[in-house]
């Protein structure tokens, strides 16, 4: 046992027991959330954008995996406000294994970004949270991983605090291409896949932060960039 163990002893978010952060039993008693069309909210096959719904800078899917709730909603709070990587390690796990085993429209081969925190706040909070995460599923899903492709220009009243209308209009231009990578095959890999993106963030509310993401890469190369999210 090691001394962050002695100081933050491990035990489920959910019910107090286990050696987990996530125990197996109250992941269980989470709900997986039901996969929509990103705009028009009506059931879609894997998240999968419904072809009349498609605009030319939309995304072409999103995926969210558990309903935002119980132990799922207690563990990303702590991540956000308790500077907790161990929780970020668990979850990743879990994701990755579903991922794996529910959803196949997801790009086989790609990179996955992640949506940026202004420096202000991750300075706060000591980590991004989606980072950490995004990192870890990137690797266990065989996916290349470059999280600093879009740059956050503003801080802001974070999400969760707005109501939908607020969110859709406070986000508009809060993304731009971080130019580093000019064209997105100039510095990615080349190969198959470099220009399929997974957005990630740790929570969908409205999807008004991915669709405001999406377009900032599909105007700058993307050939197809999917949203996915822990919970929603």
């Amino acid at each position: 046992m090691g001394l962050i163990d002695i100081i933050f002893p491990k035990t489920c978010l959910g019910c107090g027991r286990s050696n987990k952060y996530i125990c197996d039993s109250c992941i269980g008693k989470v709900d997986f959330s039901k996969q929509v069309c990103i705009e028009c909210e009506r059931p879609a096959i894997d998240g999968v954008t419904h072809i009349k719904c498609r605009k030319k800078r939309s995304l072409d899917g999103a995926v969210s995996l558990w309903v935002y709730e119980k132990v799922v909603r207690k563990a990303i709070l702590k991540l956000k406000y308790n500077f907790a990587y161990e929780i970020a390690k668990e979850f990743s796990g879990l994701a990755s294994e579903l991922l794996l085993k529910k959803f196949t429209a997801l790009p086989k081969e790609g990179i996955l970004t992640t949506i940026p925190l202004h420096w202000l706040r991750e300075n706060w909070r000591g980590f991004n949270q989606s980072e950490e995460m995004g990192k870890l599923i990137a690797a266990n899903m065989g996916w290349k991983y470059a999280p600093d492709i879009l740059v956050r220009k503003r801080h802001g009243v974070p999400q969760t605090e707005l109501t939908g209308k607020e969110r859709k209009s406070k986000i508009k231009g809060i993304f731009e291409f971080n130019d580093f990578y000019s064209q997105l095959t100039t510095h990615l890999p080349a190969q198959a896949g470099s220009s399929r993106l997974v957005l990630f963030d740790d929570v969908w509310t409205t999807g008004s932060t991915l669709k405001e993401a999406a377009k900032v890469l599909k105007r700058r190369g993307a050939g197809e960039v999917w949203g996915l999210t822990i919970a929603g």
